[in-house]
């Protein structure tokens, strides 16, 4: 009756085969995600299905509005069985959407539940869920280790003291948990918080956050932090006193287009000039155009539902600060992902300008992010960087959830990557040769992250 069988997302034989017989059972390297350290930390246990699949989930929140569920029943106050319910029942309209997959594999795969989600089934499968949420098994670490995870990579502010990670260390969990490093308050000096954020941390010079950042940089590589993140609304670039825009913006004063770009320029050639020492991987996640419902923005926060694909240009400030970077031999690995399918091409061509031993795929072309995290965007973006560059080398998948149950992406990514590889070999386009087909795709669902990061 579920559509969660052996020929769930293929479209040849080849493809189920690779998969089955490479891909299925490799474990996981969350690289980047948004899980909270101190729920992992404190072994939280989940309230009811509510809280587990729909709690803090933006990406169904959206889907809820589209079906005209009234925002009470998503954010507001009603109750949550009520909102449970109203899930459910936009659930059959969801065909073609990665929501509608990605529900029945995390009840199929964590509650072993066939049946489709829809509100003649909503009830039912609240009760199974609800049971079984009581039990020990289904706590936030026992969801991690279910899921054959091997390393979690959280995202973290540069001020967090990490202590649910030191937490976590010490009591001895089985799968890695790290911290990311994601400076974005420090680097966007044109918002709102920046001079708050600044002062917060007891900064008041240009010298005292530079000494400060890279002091940070340190105690996170003490924690097992690895890589870094910035999330880049777009790509700035720009040449100038970085301390003259950081005064000014302290003073009160206003700073142009072009000294934003100058301080943000600065301080990520700080950070990347560290993360190289370290033998860190930098993320770069590019074009997101952010809370464009400005009255919901006031109503809820940002990060609840009202963010989309940004148009902007990035190709030329991307070349240039890279160049810059490499020039000072401070270009660390990098990841590159792009929210607008448009840049697919243009991301697959600069990082073959910067590709440089002895790292394999120094420079990567991240998997399909947000808005391009389904079959479409997945499949786009691996046909570019196989056009492009070395898609033998790709660090592969990765979750970017607030979702104790969101792992089943992992599934849904490789089954998608066999299956785009089987069409290949059957189109003539490689050899049906097993010995290299496995290593490409044991490599791209698992060992390049592991070699990739030093896990």
């Amino acid at each position: 009756m579920g559509i969660i069988n052996d020929k769930f997302m293929f479209t040849n034989k080849l493809g189920k085969k690779l998969y089955f017989e490479f891909a299925k059972d490799l474990p996981i390297i969350d690289y980047h995600c948004h899980l909270s350290a101190e729920m992992i930390a404190d072994d939280y246990m989940f309230e009811d299905a509510y809280d587990l699949f729909l709690g803090g989930d933006h990406y169904k929140w959206r889907q809820m509005r589209s079906l005209g569920v009234d925002e009470e029943m998503i954010t507001g106050n009603g109750d949550r069985y009520e909102k449970w319910l109203k899930f459910a029942g936009i659930m059959p309209y969801l065909i073609g959407n990665p929501i509608y997959h990605w529900t029945a594999l995390e009840l199929k795969r964590y509650f072993d539940i066939d049946e489709p989600l829809n509100e003649k089934t909503a009830k039912k499968i609240w009760d199974i869920c609800n049971e079984k949420l009581k039990q020990k098994e289904f706590s936030a670490k026992n969801l991690i280790l279910r899921s054959n995870v091997e390393a979690v990579c959280t995202t973290n502010d540069p001020a967090e003291d990490l202590a649910a990670h030191q937490k976590i260390k010490a009591d001895g969990f089985d799968t890695r948990v790290l911290p990311t490093f994601r400076p974005d308050k420090l680097v966007s000096i044109e918002k709102e918080p920046f001079v708050d954020y600044i002062k917060s941390n007891g900064l008041n010079t240009y010298e005292e956050v530079v000494n400060w950042l890279k002091s940070r940089i340190a105690y996170f590589h003490e924690n097992g932090c690895r890589l870094s993140d910035h999330g880049l609304d777009y790509v700035p670039f720009g040449i100038g006193n970085a301390e003259e825009v950081f005064n000014k913006k302290m003073q009160g004063q206003e700073i142009s287009k072009e000294e934003v770009d100058i301080f943000k320029t600065a301080i990520i050639r700080v950070c990347a000039e560290e993360y190289t020492k370290l033998g860190w991987a930098m993320q770069l996640h590019m074009s997101a155009l952010r809370n464009n419902n400005s009255k919901m923005m006031e109503k809820l926060g940002p990060d609840t539902g009202f963010d989309s694909i940004s148009d902007v240009c990035i190709a030329e400030n991307l070349s240039k600060l890279m160049d810059t970077l490499n020039k000072e031999d401070n270009l660390p690995k990098t990841i590159l992902y792009n929210l607008n399918p448009k840049d697919n091409f243009v991301l697959g061509a600069i990082m073959g300008c910067f590709q440089e031993g002895p790292t394999k795929g120094k420079i990567q072309f991240g998997s399909g992010w947000w808005f391009l995290d389904n079959r479409d965007g997945m499949e786009a973006q691996l046909r570019a960087l196989g056009n492009l560059g070395a898609l033998g080398t790709f660090v592969g998948m990765l979750t970017d959830s607030r979702s104790f149950v969101s792992y089943p992406r992992h599934e849904y990514f490789r089954r998608i990557l066999c299956n785009l590889i089987g069409q290949m070999v059957e189109n003539g386009e490689y050899p049906d040769d097993k010995e290299y087909l496995g290593l490409i795709i044991k490599g791209i669902c698992y060992n390049n992250a592991k070699e990739y990061f030093n896990f």
